[in-house]
């Protein structure tokens, strides 16, 4: 634990200035995240929209706001790309003179644009990275999956060192980020489903909303904790709460029959089998 501390520590002490392009929901919700987790000062960061009314909150923060992208790249080492997927071609064509191989690392945050697509866009041989978080990265609990191109092990230290004072980092091969799409940014829906679900439930068996609603949501909480913190399989906690012949067991039987978890995966499949296939 000292060790990864330290780690931190030494790769944050960097100072590295942080641009991200594209001021929607995600952009802003990443510069929130390194902001309340101390990763970058408001001095560091600069962020750039074509709108930038809408940044006031940051502006106030001490956050560099800019109407051009060539703002945001000249002033940083690190350059987030949260734009929409149309808007990529011609960001990066806009961008790739100010972009230094020497100087720059870029990460793209973007659903289905590949590290060559930007390697041809760019022509650059930059150092890549894509990045798939989840909006839960506003409040530092995202879960991001992460791939590169032509970075160090030294850059990707610090990748992954931003993205975990977010939430928690996973590095996969690049040809998996579609499934990790659905499992990680999609799956956010999907559990928000199954606790809106708890919800009308315990509605119905006696609770009032608020309550039901407090009630789901810290369980669903605490019951991932428990896999996060013990690295238990799923079912090694079931067991802890199904006795025999008892109500838990009973439940989780009848939610089977009715299909809970093929369901579940059912709709997984479709979720990529819609994003490979348009």
């Amino acid at each position: 634990m000292l060790e990864t501390t330290l780690l931190l520590h030494n790769i944050t002490d960097m100072n590295r200035k942080i641009g991200i392009i594209g001021g929607g929901n995600l952009g802003t919700a990443i510069a929130e995240g390194l902001l309340n987790s101390g990763f970058a000062k408001p001095a560091d960061l600069t962020i750039s929209k074509r709108n930038t009314a809408t940044l006031s909150a940051l502006k106030e923060k001490g956050v560099t706001i800019a109407s051009d992208n060539h703002t945001a790249v000249k002033n940083s080492e690190l350059i987030i790309l949260a734009v929409k997927p149309f808007q990529v071609k011609e960001v990066l064509e806009g961008i790739s003179a100010d972009l230094s191989d020497s100087r720059h690392m870029l990460v793209s945050v973007i659903t289905g644009i590949f590290i060559q697509d930007i390697i041809e866009i760019t022509g650059k041989s930059l150092p890549i990275f894509r990045a798939m978080p989840n909006t839960a990265i506003a409040i530092q609990q995202s879960m991001t999956c992460l791939s590169s191109f032509n970075a160090s092990r030294e850059q990707i230290q610090y990748v992954e060192a931003l993205f975990n004072t977010v939430g928690r980092v996973a590095n996969i091969e690049e040809k998996l980020m579609d499934a990790a799409t659905v499992l990680g940014a999609c799956g956010t829906a999907y559990a928000m489903r199954y606790i809106r679900a708890n919800i009308q439930g315990g509605i119905e068996i006696g609770f009032d909303a608020f309550t039901a609603s407090l009630i789901a949501a810290q369980t669903v909480k605490g019951a991932a904790e428990l896999l996060l913190q013990n690295g238990t399989h799923p079912e090694q906690e079931i067991d802890k709460v199904t006795t025999p012949k008892g109500c838990t067991i009973a439940g989780l039987n009848e939610m089977e029959h009715q299909g809970f978890s093929s369901s579940i995966i059912k709709g997984i499949a479709v979720s990529f089998n819609k994003i490979i296939k348009g």
